[in-house]
């Protein structure tokens, strides 16, 4: 991690009063301490846009397949990296709960993301006694000027930077610095490995403030910062059930999501394809709720729409296939179905179980 330095902070339209949430981030990092609940309520529904580049939906939403939710480019950009380290993070999933539990109370204390402590992963496995070549030190890997800029005391007698407590409020405070910077935490996540600095030269050069078109703008180590990041977020949240299942791609995906999100389903059988009809469909369909309101299995739909969220988020349409009855429900309440997933996207909310839910009159997104 290097030394923060000084850049003029960019504006995002995302939100809706980017020079209240500079102040209220502003306050926080000046007072040295957890703010105050209403400052913390404020701030935690606005730093939730800074995944806009990864999640379709603002933040992840746990009950929903990974591959639904996913920044298309994301998918394919971590593929490497789960093939080399996917084992070994799913055997710190069994051994880092009390660490994550830590991390989520303090980082919630300063309205950041919880999908943030994940960082702390790729700096240092988690380990208070990690130190880089560069002098970095602790789970957070502060420099010495940086971690005393956030309050942490560092000389030959003690390092806070191996406190789990402080460091990681200073952490918290640091992020938040970060953030008041770029408003996006993929660019957070680069620059808290290669320094705002470099950040704001690949924008410069990119023409962009979009990790993905500015991404390889960055120095390689930085570009792979992000990616480790997402891989690690995608192992340790990917499931609710906490149990992967190894396939012969040499992937590990959730149990339950219908397998492989890079891998195309088995294709159907003769009598399967005779039966079935084929409408082409665009909008924010969601497979998920298709599949709950025509009445058949997740893992059934996926066989008949192999890559489904996927493809329809990159392409903007897509071949929907499904037995002829099924179809012809789905033709008959597309309309309503439509609106469900629209509802889900707003709100992220959870899907029922039962029929379809309309929006309460009025109701506003939060």
């Amino acid at each position: 991690m290097q030394h923060i330095q000084q850049v003029t902070a960019i504006q995002d339209t995302t939100t809706e009063n980017i020079v209240e949430e500079d102040a209220a981030i502003e306050d926080i990092i000046q007072a040295r301490k957890a703010p105050q609940k209403e400052k913390v309520q404020y701030l935690s529904q606005l730093t939730k846009y800074g995944f806009k580049n990864l999640f379709t939906t603002l933040s992840y939403n746990p009950s929903l397949p990974y591959s639904s939710q996913v920044n298309p480019f994301a998918e394919n950009y971590m593929q490497d990296y789960l093939r080399a380290h996917s084992g070994s993070l799913i055997k710190m999933k069994s051994w880092a709960t009390i660490y994550f539990n830590l991390i989520d109370n303090i980082f919630a204390q300063y309205g950041l993301p919880r999908e943030l402590k994940y960082l702390a992963v790729i700096e240092s496995n988690l380990n208070t006694g990690a130190t880089s070549w560069v002098g970095a030190g602790g789970p957070w890997q502060f420099m010495p000027n940086t971690a005393r800029d956030y309050g942490l005391l560092v000389n030959r007698d003690y390092d806070e930077r191996r406190d789990y407590i402080k460091s990681t409020h200073a952490a918290a405070r640091y992020l938040l610095t970060l953030y008041r910077q770029m408003h996006d935490w993929l660019l957070v996540i680069a620059a808290y490995n290669g320094g705002p600095g470099r950040v704001y030269e690949a924008m410069k050069k990119s023409g962009s403030k979009d990790f993905w078109s500015l991404q390889y703008y960055l120095p390689l180590e930085s570009r792979n910062h992000v990616k480790k990041f997402i891989a690690t977020h995608y192992i340790m949240e990917a499931d609710n059930a906490n149990t992967f299942n190894a396939n012969s791609s040499g992937f590990y995906t959730p149990a339950g999501t219908g397998g492989n999100p890079y891998e195309i389903k088995p294709v159907l059988t003769a009598a399967e394809i005779e039966q079935a009809e084929t409408q082409t469909i665009s909008g924010k369909y969601n497979s998920l709720v298709i599949a709950k309101n025509l009445g058949i299995d997740i893992a059934q739909f996926n066989r008949y729409n192999p890559e489904f969220d996927n493809r329809l988020s990159l392409n903007g349409q897509y071949d929907l296939r499904l037995p002829s009855d099924k179809m012809q429900i789905f033709l008959a309440t597309k309309y309503q179905i439509l609106n469900e997933c629209v509802q889900l996207l707003l709100g992220d909310n959870d899907i029922p179980n039962n029929k379809t839910v309309y929006p309460v009159k009025g109701k506003k997104k939060s």
